[in-house]
């Protein structure tokens, strides 16, 4: 637990002594305290540990105890800087000039000493030296006295914080790239320049006959695979075969004792595997440090092996034949740009992803005329060959009994068997998959809050983020067998509505599916487009389109001298700062 990224808090103070410091470093502290506590309390890393905050040994009155602070963290293994302050300090001599790390500062509004004022010299500072930085200042004046964090700071402290955690733990870590691209996807062809400069990742590949070796020569834990296997068969019923020549029993045994070791394989190439040492494979044991990957699959394993459906979709899921347990975050088609946006949801929530083609857009009249049934909007079908998580089909709820994904640390075993039990595995479309296996199916329940994301690369620009928030829908179950029988029935669907604004992008539907930039999206549960839009400031990737409420917008302060015209100012930002690591 050691090594976990932490938050560190800086309390800054006004240096003069014989009065004035000594007066306020009681108040200055309590607001480092207040801060820590309110963090430990509402955020959580990814694999469900309660984040730790460090506070500087002393409070912060200029440049050597802001050194001293600088070591500290080192050592602590800060990730986070937040700077909190009631007073007026000295700017340059006090802020933190670490250029890789997310930095805020919280500015008491307070009427005995000028926090304030503090506040704007160090943001005219952190823009002058080319180092952006967080503002957080409460509407409503304080009592000197008054230790409460009021609810406004409250959302930008934790939006901050929770994004800044987010760009902390990706760094250092690894997307491992299983195979190379996959039917011409642009997002298959891996950009290592764009995870190092944007991310601060780097780049690991296997090719996919890494996964044929240790399947032929058995480099797995064997003790395991019994028990994974027992659970799929015990837990993963099989759907209809839609092919024209059905599978017969002997061909789908030998498929699932295959897509089963792919799982454990994969999670072994991402995260290494001890027990591999014990059988005498050393190096396979210590896995590419990966955080996220991405399977190629189509075509050249698929024309020939069992496709990657099975081992995407569990890998994905929340859970296991372990239990539960922390999703991973594997990208099928090795799409690496929708395997980012996996990880920039799971990091920001816990909650396991779902992988989607943006498949049809479906109007109105389109849907009355081939059902006969009129729904109230138009609607997008959101599909793809069965990578999505199994959590996406909304079998968990909540206190009001409500279908929600859930942060893994707060699933029940009662919700992941629900999950499974809405899902059917059918034999792959060999139409697609020549080389057979299964792919999972479920309907996501409606009424469930979600965002829509996806970066794309331009050229000449780099990376660009799109978000959409907006909800899944219900359709009489009738219309939407119509409606998917139109498609490809085996795989899982969500019927996703955008949030609309009646203007631009989300002038309507349509225009939400025309604007898309993509094959692929990810959606997270939950609208959580506000903390896609600071996260994505963070590291310097503008947003071309978001439907995200102008007064939940968080980035940097030095970004309103960039034009007051929101997206514009944040395109001529991030080009002026550049990629966070370049």
């Amino acid at each position: 637990m050691s090594n976990l990224i932490k938050i560190g808090i800086r309390p800054t103070i006004d240096g003069r002594r014989m009065g004035v410091r000594e007066s306020l470093e009681e108040q200055t502290m309590n607001m480092a305290k207040s801060a820590a506590a309110f963090i430990e309390e509402n955020l959580r890393h990814i694999n469900g540990a309660r984040v730790e905050c460090v506070i500087a040994d002393t409070t912060i009155g200029g440049v050597a105890e802001a050194a001293r602070c600088a070591e500290k963290f080192k050592r602590e293994n800060v990730g986070v800087s937040l700077t909190v302050t009631p007073c007026w300090c000295y700017g340059t001599e006090t802020i933190d000039m670490d250029p890789h790390m997310p930095k805020a500062i919280w500015g008491f509004n307070g009427t005995e000493r000028p926090g304030a004022v503090y506040l704007a010299a160090a943001m005219a500072a952190h823009s002058q030296l080319g180092l952006p930085a967080f503002s957080i200042y409460g509407e409503e004046v304080q009592d000197a006295s008054d230790t409460s964090i009021p609810a406004d700071v409250q959302d930008k402290m934790i939006r901050f914080c929770r994004a800044g955690l987010a760009v902390a733990t990706m760094r250092g870590k690894s997307y491992l790239s299983i195979g190379s691209v996959s039917m011409g996807i642009a997002g298959s062809i891996v950009n290592p320049a764009f995870f190092q400069e944007y991310l601060g990742m780097r780049n690991e590949y296997v090719d996919m006959s890494e996964i044929k070796r240790r399947l032929d020569r058995e480099i797995y834990d064997h003790e395991e695979f019994e028990i994974a296997l027992t659970w799929a068969k015990e837990n993963c019923r099989e759907g209809k075969d839609y092919n024209k020549q059905p599978m017969d029993d002997a061909r789908k045994q030998q498929d699932w004792e295959t897509v089963v070791k792919m799982t454990m394989i994969v999670r072994d190439l991402m995260q290494g595997n001890p027990k591999l040492a014990e059988m005498g494979f050393g190096e396979e044991a210590l896995g590419h440090n990966a955080i996220v990957s991405g399977f190629q699959g189509q075509r050249h394993w698929t024309d020939h092996l069992p496709n990657g459906d099975f081992m995407e979709a569990i890998l994905n899921s929340s859970f296991d034949w372990t239990g539960i347990r922390e999703p991973l975050a594997v990208a099928t088609e090795n799409d690496s740009l929708n395997g980012v946006n996996m990880l920039f949801g799971k990091l920001l929530t816990g909650q396991s992803q779902i992988f989607c083609d943006v498949r049809t857009y479906w109007s109105q009249d389109s849907v009355e005329r081939v059902s006969g049934f009129r729904p109230d909007s138009g609607f997008i079908h959101l599909v793809n060959s069965g990578s999505a998580a199994l959590d996406g089909a909304g079998e968990a709820r909540d206190g009001e009994g409500n279908p929600v994904i859930k942060p893994f640390w707060d699933m029940t075993a009662e919700d992941a068997n629900k999950c499974l039990e809405a899902t059917c595995w059918p034999p792959a479309d060999v139409e697609y998959f020549r080389g057979g296996g299964f792919s999972s199916n479920f309907l996501t329940k409606g009424g469930m809050p979600f965002t829509m994301h996806r970066v794309n690369m331009i050229k000449g620009l780099g990376p660009v983020l799109q978000i959409a928030e907006g909800h899944s829908m219900d359709l009489p179950m009738n219309v939407h067998e119509v409606l998917n029988e139109r498609t490809n029935p085996t795989w899982p669907t969500t019927w996703f509505v955008p949030r609309l604004t009646g203007e631009g992008a989300f002038k309507d539907v349509y225009s939400v599916m025309a604007n898309w930039g993509a094959n692929h999206c990810v959606i997270t549960y939950g609208h959580v487009g506000a903390d896609l839009l600071t996260l994505a400031s963070m590291l310097r990737i503008p947003v071309a389109m978001h439907n995200v409420e102008d007064g939940k917008v968080f980035r940097p302060h030095t970004w309103s001298a960039f034009g007051q015209d929101a997206e514009g100012q944040d395109y001529r930002a991030c080009q002026n700062f550049s990629a966070l690591y370049k």
